[in-house]
């Protein structure tokens, strides 16, 4: 295990304008001895090139990035105690399972005995002990993986870093990986980062999240920080699914905030209220079809999921109800309760208003 320090990492590359937005900057974060942390944002955000910086594969341009301890700016990734799990499984086709588990030992040396060792408690470990003696080609996808996993394991490294290892397998494999992978964290008790883009695993396997937008850190906490007090309007729009409702709204001067068609809500959470534009933020499972509700709205679409069934307004608004619930139609109309403890404020700037007794609400 090691831990892993970022100090205003920032990166830019050669040859690019002037006035061009640098790929990262100011990038201030600390990775503890074995904590599982997953990097998540959309496309572009730059949390490949931060993964591939940590490994070696990409140059730091400014700032200082610390592996146990030591500053490894100018390190070689093989010597940064560091394995690097791909989206591709990038196994060698004409070798045996246990042929790709070994190489990376037997180029640094290391004994047949001390291979096989190792090679043979990493397949028991991700339940492949089976398959040492199969090629790639006659392996699945799921399994693919963990050879590749395995790969790294083998090599017994200060930390793991996992780049979109599931993208390539399709859902069902997925939710079996993603098990797989908490599984192996709890045994190995190493330090791992995590990329993806899919909010789903970020949430499920996350011990702390990092969520990147246009080279930031946007956020950085725990899931439950995240989905149920998130910083800003973007970090409760990307977590979560559907996605946060926003509504505009304003303050009254008198304690109350305004929404659109007269509704109004006194939020007992904000003991102060500014002046100007405010977006109310609340999720899906929140809002209520009730016939005592503020909100007038029409059913646009409803989705019957089994456990679940999803209203969504011709305005763009999302309502989670449960299994059991009578769903409306669509052209129904309905009006939707805004409970008011579970409501989140933002400001102009998308910057969330602070609440009180936030984990109480």
């Amino acid at each position: 295990m090691a831990q892993v320090k970022l100090k205003n990492i920032g990166k830019r590359y050669d040859g690019a304008a002037r006035d061009a937005a640098p790929v990262l900057q100011g990038i201030d974060l600390e990775v503890r001895n074995g904590e599982f942390l997953v990097l998540v944002g959309p496309s572009g955000c730059g949390k490949s090139t931060l993964l591939r910086m940590i490994a070696g594969l990409e140059s730091i341009s400014e700032g200082d990035l610390f592996i146990a301890e030591q500053r490894a700016n100018d390190v070689p990734p093989a010597q940064r105690g560091i394995a690097m799990v791909f989206q591709s499984y990038a196994l060698y086709p004409h070798m045996t399972v246990f042929e790709n588990m070994a190489f990376a030992l037997q180029l640094a040396g290391q004994s047949a005995a001390q291979v096989k060792a190792a090679v043979e408690r990493a397949a028991e470990t991700l339940q492949i002990a089976h398959l040492l003696q199969r090629r790639p080609k006659g392996l699945s996808g799921g399994q693919r993986q963990r050879v590749a996993i395995g790969r790294a394991i083998v090599r017994k490294p200060a930390v793991f870093l996992f780049d979109e290892p599931l993208s390539n397998l399709d859902a069902g494999l997925r939710v079996q990986m993603r098990l797989e992978l908490a599984r192996l964290h709890r045994e190995l008790g190493a330090t791992m980062i995590y990329v993806t883009h899919d909010q789903m695993e970020a949430m499920t396997l996350g011990e702390r999240i990092v969520v990147l937008n246009g080279g930031r850190i946007e956020q950085a906490g725990t899931p439950h920080e995240l989905y149920n007090a998130p910083a800003n309007r973007f970090v409760a729009g990307f977590l979560g699914s559907p996605r946060m409702n926003f509504l505009p709204a304003r303050a009254d001067g008198a304690g109350r905030v305004l929404l659109r068609d007269g509704a109004a809500a006194v939020l007992p959470q904000y003991l102060v209220l500014p002046d100007g534009e405010l977006t109310l933020g609340i999720r899906a499972e929140h809002l209520q079809v009730a016939a005592e509700g503020v909100l007038p709205a029409t059913v646009g679409h409803v989705e019957y999921l089994g456990d679940q069934t999803l209203l969504y307004t011709t305005d763009g608004l999302a309502v989670r109800l449960g299994a059991n619930a009578a769903a409306p139609r669509p052209g129904d109309a309905v009006r939707l309760g805004i409970p008011p403890a579970q409501c989140r404020l933002f400001g102009a700037s998308g910057a969330a208003i602070p609440a009180v007794q936030m984990d109480t609400i």
